[in-house]
């Protein structure tokens, strides 16, 4: 019965316009397309953070998977666009030794389908029920 709720968590990102912000390499292929398969608009992966911001300027945004650090820069100043926004957001860290500042969420991604449920679940079930 799990793996029911998890595929259900995943249609939470059905029609959602998500913003991937990352160096290229933390985001497989594999994840992209599960994500697509979900229904998912991805919207870049943009591979600095000025390009995040460009693309939060210019598209839609539903949601965003954010690298926490891309070409030594981290992604606070587009995490700190998107929360003032109100758009929800998941940082993607590779390390267990990740500082990242107390106000903002944080989640290791793997390519686990049940991690991609967890995530569509933390960007939107909050929403979704109205809150």
């Amino acid at each position: 019965m799990r793996g029911w709720m998890e595929i259900g968590d995943l249609r939470l990102m059905a029609g959602k316009h998500l913003l991937i912000v990352e160096s290229g390499d933390l985001i497989a292929d594999a994840v992209r397309l599960a994500l697509e398969q979900a229904g998912a608009v991805i919207v870049g992966p943009a591979s600095s953070v000025e390009i995040g911001l460009a693309l939060f300027d210019i598209t839609r945004v539903d949601a965003a998977i954010l690298d926490i650090r891309i070409e030594g820069e981290t992604v606070f100043a587009l995490a700190e666009r998107l929360q003032d926004a109100g758009i929800p957001f998941v940082f993607a860290i590779s390390h267990a030794d990740t500082d990242i500042p107390a106000g903002y969420g944080g989640y290791r991604l793997s390519e686990s389908p049940a991690a991609l449920a967890q995530i569509a679940k933390a960007l939107f079930a909050a929403h979704e029920n109205g809150s």
